[in-house]
């Protein structure tokens, strides 16, 4: 039982929900990017390390390309051995080293309230070291994405924060981290968008825009300036190049829900093999290994590839014999649970098929390798926008957004329809977790509560007495679960319920039966509603009351004008639905086929 309390003030309403803790998040977040840029940095000299001691047995830092070593049975010995070193790291050390790292990335947002273990931080990119160093067909991206989010989450946890809060600080880390590695701070805040943040609000977009604004100032003083690969070829293709561009998104996407299948597919046979998983990453090296023996430059991360590709110094011999051997295995790597990113593959796959089909189409053979790249990236990820902006950024040539746009959207339209998940999300959901990645508008922020709640409300006078109130419940009657108590005045008194009383009832027995409802409320506050504020907030105080039975006042008179159930909120959901699945004309004849009553939110009480 509640007695009433006083109105509380209409609170401030505004297109955003962001404070000045925002400012805060901010000037953390600046640190977080520096210490990304720095991560990044450390990661690329220790894969050049680990590729130099591997391949030349010499202790430099100095990128090297596989495509000059000469094959050997060392060519299989060292993937392997890389991939045993990983599964025992893994084994013993954390198993979330393990696959490429954003899906691990998004697991720990969506379920880890954004916390990451320090051992991950340091695992994490000397794992991916060796097995991008050791010949392991992988990208720097997605380690580094991982953990440039280790040291926000690590950094936000030496502070009082909310879950939200470090969510911010860890995408802030792995944005800031892909800044780094390719010089795309646009691109890597429409990743953190599109597959980290779950949402697009200012207190986490602000906070993260600062870390890569830092990681580009920060870059070249210690990785370079400039686009990664300088391209400045174009398309002059006149209307009919619409097709082309969009047929180039289709073979994309079929490459891309290939590739996928298959890659889960190698999974399940890893899964099925009868020795421990920490064995895999070594078989699957065996598999690498062999790999190289037929094409070298299918090893590594292959940066030179892309290059060629751009550049068009690729014979159509090796530009298939590269895709062919590299999607298999990576395929198999990736499925053994070894540690590398799949960014740069993805470019590869994209633009060594794209690069063949621009041998059949107009124009420059390198900017429909640019074409296929960015289309792969964006109907694998599901992030369209950020594979249009990260080619741009790339290349730096932004004559090509048009046909970028066509063909990277068609790329994602086919997957979306094709696929339920993605190359990130599937890993995620056969662990039992299932990812949305569709952002819309809370229809509780949208209404207000005049526009849910019952206006007709059954009620009882405060100065009941209680013989009365116990007569009225124990009889055979359908009773609601609790009623609005109103005072002579008009105004709401309190809440009372069948449970109140009968309580009231074993704890009096033997006292006055004619002590009204009134005299028998509790100090406790009672929880109401106005008409005019949004759904959002009382929501928020019947989940903190836990009450489910909210009156509604005037806030002037404090007169009853209405009442909120848990069951009106759930009809919200239920109208919302409807919204996406009914279907109406409104001119013409099929107007009148489709006529049908307006959905009305308001219910009966009960």
């Amino acid at each position: 039982m509640q007695r009433s309390v006083p109105a509380n003030s209409l609170p401030r309403l505004g297109d955003f929900t962001t404070d000045r803790r925002v400012l805060v998040l901010t000037a953390m977040a600046i640190l977080v990017g520096a210490g990304g840029t720095v991560t990044a940095w450390i990661l690329l000299r220790m894969i050049a390390l680990v590729s130099n001691l591997v391949w030349l047995q010499t202790f430099s830092v100095h990128t090297l390309s596989l495509a000059n070593v000469k094959p050997s049975l060392w060519m299989v010995a060292a993937p392997a051995l890389g991939g045993l070193i990983i599964g025992l790291m893994a084994r013993f050390g954390s198993e979330k080293i393990r696959g490429h790292g954003i899906p691990e990335a998004i697991e720990a947002i969506l379920i880890g309230g954004s916390r990451l273990q320090p051992k991950v931080a340091f695992l994490k990119p000397l794992s991916s070291a060796i097995s991008i160093g050791s010949g392991g067909p992988f990208g720097a991206e997605g380690p580094i994405i991982m953990t440039g989010g280790a040291v926000g989450s690590l950094f936000a946890q030496f502070f009082s924060m909310s879950a939200a809060e470090r969510k911010t600080l860890l995408v802030a880390g792995a944005a800031a981290g892909m800044t780094a590695i390719f010089g795309t701070p646009v691109a890597a805040v429409l990743l953190a968008v599109e597959l980290l943040l779950f949402e697009l609000k200012p207190r986490s977009l602000i906070p993260v825009i600062a870390a890569c604004v830092i990681a580009s100032a920060i870059r070249p003083f210690l990785i370079g300036h400039g686009a990664l690969f300088p391209f400045s070829g174009h398309l002059d293709l006149p209307w009919w190049g619409l097709f082309p561009y969009i047929g180039v998104g289709v073979v994309a996407g079929l490459q891309s829900g290939l590739l996928t299948g298959l890659l889960y597919k190698a999974e399940d046979l890893f899964e099925h093999l009868p020795v421990h998983w920490m064995w895999w990453p070594a078989i699957g090296g065996v598999i690498v290994g062999l790999g190289g023996l037929i094409e070298p430059r299918a090893l590594g991360v292959g940066y030179d590839i892309i290059s060629d590709l751009l550049n068009s110094n690729l014979a159509i011999k090796a530009a298939v014999l590269i895709l062919v051997v590299k999607s298999v295995i990576w395929i198999v790597a990736l499925a053994s649970g070894t540690s590398g990113g799949v960014l740069a593959p993805l470019l590869i796959f994209g633009g060594c098929l794209g690069w063949l089909e621009g041998q059949f189409l107009p124009g420059d053979h390198g900017a429909w390798a640019l074409i296929g790249m960015a289309a792969m990236m964006g109907g694998t990820m599901r992030a369209p926008l950020t594979a249009i902006m990260f080619a741009l950024e790339l290349t730096g040539d932004f004559a090509m957004m048009g046909p970028l746009l066509i063909a990277a959207s068609a790329a994602y339209a086919l997957t979306v329809l094709l696929l339920k998940r993605s190359i990130l999300t599937e890993k995620i959901a056969r662990r039992g977790q299932h990812v949305v990645r569709e952002y819309s508008i809370d229809p509780f922020e949208l209404l207000r509560v005049t526009d849910v709640m019952v206006r007709k409300v059954d009620t009882l006078p405060s100065a009941m007495p209680m013989r009365e109130a116990l007569a009225f419940f124990s009889g055979d009657a359908r009773r609601h679960k609790s009623y609005p108590l109103i005072d002579a005045d008009g105004g709401v008194a309190g809440l009372v319920g069948r449970s109140d009383v009968l309580r009231w009832r074993a704890e009096k027995e033997g006292s006055d039966d004619n002590d009204t409802l009134f005299d028998l409320l509790s100090d406790s506050s009672l929880t109401v509603g106005y008409p005019d504020e949004p759904v959002s907030h009382l929501a928020d105080r019947m989940v903190l009351a836990d009450v489910g039975r909210v009156p509604i006042v005037d806030r002037t008179t404090r007169h009853l004008v209405g009442l909120v159930a848990r069951k009106d909120l759930l009809r919200i959901r239920a109208t919302a639905r409807s919204s996406e699945a009914n279907r109406s004309a409104f001119f013409g004849r099929a107007a009148k086929d489709s006529e049908e009553p307006a959905e009305v939110l308001s219910s009966t009480p009960g």
